[in-house]
C-alpha cells in the first residue's frame, strides 16, 4: 500500500491545482501521492504555469489536464484541496476516503488582461501564494520539515 493520497482540484485543472500539485509533490512527495483534476479540464496546461514553474526548477513534464470523474470511486484521497471557487461548487460534497477538505481560493491567472509580461506577473504571484500556502500546510503537519 502506499502513501496517503492528495487530490488537487481546480476548474480547468490547466494552472492553479497543477501549480499546487507540483509543489506539494516538492514539498510533501516523501509522504503523500499527489494527483491534480478539474471540473471541466482543459485541454492543456497553461503555458504561463509550465513556465513560472520552470523559473523555481518545478517541470510538469507530461502532465495534463484530467477530469475528476476519472478518480472518483478508484482514488481515495485523504486530503482533497480545491483551489479555486468554482471547483467547490461543483466538486462533489462528499468523496469517499477524504478526511480532511481544505478550500484554498487563489485568483485565476489565465484570466489576467494585458500583455505577456502582465500576465507572467499574474501567474508569478499566483505561484508564489500557492508555494507559501503549500508551505506552511506542510510545515504544521510535520514539526520536522518546519526546522529543516
Amino acid at each position: 500500500m502506499g502513501n496517503p493520497q492528495i487530490l488537487v482540484l481546480c476548474t480547468g485543472n490547466s494552472a492553479r491545482s497543477q501549480m499546487a500539485a507540483a509543489y506539494l509533490r516538492r514539498d510533501a512527495g516523501d509522504t503523500f501521492d499527489v494527483y491534480s483534476a478539474g471540473t471541466e479540464p482543459a485541454p492543456e496546461v497553461h503555458p504561463l504555469a509550465r513556465r513560472v514553474l520552470l523559473e523555481e526548477g518545478l517541470e510538469l513534464g507530461d502532465e495534463h489536464p484530467k477530469d475528476y470523474r476519472q478518480y472518483l470511486g478508484h482514488l481515495a484521497p485523504r486530503v482533497l484541496i480545491i483551489v479555486c471557487d468554482g471547483a467547490a461548487k461543483s466538486c462533489p460534497a462528499v468523496w469517499p476516503g477524504v478526511v480532511e477538505r481544505l478550500l484554498w481560493p487563489f485568483e485565476d491567472p489565465a484570466a489576467a488582461d494585458g500583455g505577456e509580461e502582465e500576465r507572467l506577473a499574474v501567474f508569478r504571484r499566483v505561484r508564489d501564494e500557492i508555494a507559501d500556502r503549500v508551505r506552511s500546510w506542510v510545515a504544521a503537519r510535520s514539526p520536522e520539515r518546519a526546522s529543516a
